[in-house]
This record gives C-alpha cells, sequence and structure tokens, in this order.
C-alpha cells in the first residue's frame, strides 16, 4: 500500500488486513491520534486486538537501558501508548514475522510479495507444493497465481517452455531438486478486484411483491441441463501447458493436441 494510503488508516478504519500495511511507527501515531476521541476510548480493547493480530505488543515494565537495548535487539520499536485512562505505559511493538507456511493466513497473504513467498514455501522443508496441507494452498491461492509442473533437470529450461513464458509473464519462480527432476513452482500476486456494489430499487421490490402481480406470468427460463449437446462445448484446442501438472518425461510443450489428432485416434476404436 502507498504512503498516503497508510496515512488515511486511523483505528476507527483499521481491520486485521488493513493493519499488515501499517509499520510500527505507524500504530504509535494512530495510538496517539486516537486518545482524544471519546468513541475510541471506550473501545480500545478491540482495536488493541486488531493490531495485535499483526504486531506483538510487550509492556516494558523495567525502564532501564539494559533492558530496552534487548528489546531493540528483538527487532521491537519502543514508545508510550496509553490503555483506558490508565496512565501512559511504555511498550515495545515488532510486527509478526511471516517465516513458515503456518504463519500464513487470509488477512495477510495480499501483503507479502510472491518472493517471499517462495521464501515461506522453500522453508516449508523442501517438500514442495503437494507438501503443503489443503488449507494453507486454499490461503495462498485467494492471493496468488500459482503454477507448478516438475520436470527433468534439462528440460525445465528449455527454450519457449513453460518456465520461460512464466518468467516473462512476470512470475517468480522456486525450483526444488527431487533426484533428477525438479520441481517448479510458480506465483504471480493477483490483481485486486474491486466487488460490485449491489443497490436494491425499493419501489421495484414492492411491485414485484404486490397482490396484484401474483397472477402475471413469468418467463420461462430454458433447461439445458441435460442436452447432450452440452459436451460438445469442450473445446481440447484451448488445453494449455498450465492445465495440467507435468509428470512425465516429454515436455507438454512438444504435444501436438490438435481436433485432428483426437479425431483420428477415435476412429481406430
Amino acid at each position: 500500500m502507498k504512503d498516503n494510503n497508510k496515512k488515511a488508516l486511523t483505528l476507527k478504519t483499521l481491520n486485521k488486513s488493513n493493519v499488515w500495511d501499517l509499520q510500527e511507527s505507524d500504530i504509535f501515531r494512530i495510538l496517539e491520534t486516537g486518545e482524544k476521541d471519546a468513541d475510541i476510548k471506550d473501545n480500545i480493547r478491540h482495536y488493541m486486538d486488531i493490531i495485535k493480530s499483526a504486531f506483538e505488543i510487550e509492556e516494558i515494565k523495567i525502564d532501564r537501558p539494559e533492558i530496552i537495548n534487548k528489546y531493540e535487539a528483538r527487532g521491537f520499536k519502543i514508545g508510550t501508548i496509553r490503555i483506558d485512562d490508565s496512565q501512559r505505559v511504555k511498550v515495545g511493538i515488532k510486527k509478526r514475522p511471516i517465516l513458515r507456511v503456518t504463519d500464513l493466513t487470509y488477512e495477510n497473504i495480499r501483503h507479502i510479495s510472491a518472493a517471499k513467498l517462495m521464501e515461506v514455501i522453500d522453508r516449508n522443508f523442501g517438500g514442495g507444493w503437494d507438501s503443503l496441507s489443503q488449507s494453507i494452498q486454499d490461503i495462498i491461492q485467494s492471493g496468488f497465481d500459482i503454477s507448478t509442473t516438475t520436470l527433468p533437470k534439462d528440460r525445465l529450461h528449455k527454450p519457449g517452455g513453460m518456465y520461460e513464458k512464466k518468467v516473462a509473464d512476470g512470475f517468480d519462480v522456486l525450483e526444488i531438486p527431487k533426484g533428477a527432476w525438479i520441481e517448479a513452482i510458480f506465483a504471480k500476486l493477483k490483481p485486486e478486484v474491486e466487488k460490485p456494489h449491489v443497490t436494491v430499487d425499493n419501489d421495484k421490490d414492492d411491485d414485484f411483491n404486490n397482490e396484484e402481480n401474483e397472477d402475471e406470468d413469468l418467463p420461462e427460463i430454458d433447461d439445458n441441463y441435460n442436452d447432450d449437446d452440452d459436451d460438445d462445448a469442450f473445446d481440447d484446442d484451448k488445453l494449455t501447458e498450465e492445465s495440467y501438472r507435468t509428470t512425465i518425461e516429454e515436455d507438454p510443450a512438444d504435444l501436438d493436441l490438435t481436433a485432428d489428432d483426437v479425431a483420428d485416434e477415435e476412429d481406430e476404436y
């Protein structure tokens, strides 16, 4: 998120997703700004819970230089905050690190880069994509486009192949050796899509629910669910290298899946 967007955030607009855009200094700033707001004072515990979902906060009970130095060595930023109507207290605040796949959540997944994601996956014992639980895969794919392929070492970087195309398209890649083969995991942050705002016309709703309209004929909807022609809509020409996982020695890019070839194979039967 850009700096001007971070400055626009206040405690009242903070949630468990955008809080990951902030840094320690931002937390001290918005807490100080909110001290004069009576509504915030009454709900400070709620806002602190949101902050603690992304930041570690530790009260410094012994305010001595050697103690402060230890906190700073651990990455904490030191400052003072006010909780409830009590006096200000000195605390250390540090953003929670994302080091393991278990640190990934739906709230923070869009707040890391693809390169950072590759580092996190690589720390998962080098097991590759299939070593991740389904829940972790779902979290990752909520924020990133993911593709994988497993090929022999000498085939992975073949000119014009999947690896070259993905890198050219802006994907980060993680290569995981598996004997004489290599699994390549490609990741690219998904663009943010704004959710459409649905407006309801109350006047139309009233007309629809009016008893005078109960007998009106509704338009018929064709039911093509069981039509046999649905199967014909599948287009073999649309199969791409990303549509399947490469598990054979042949490069999928060398396969010729044309409609004529498929027809010839069917004639043989």
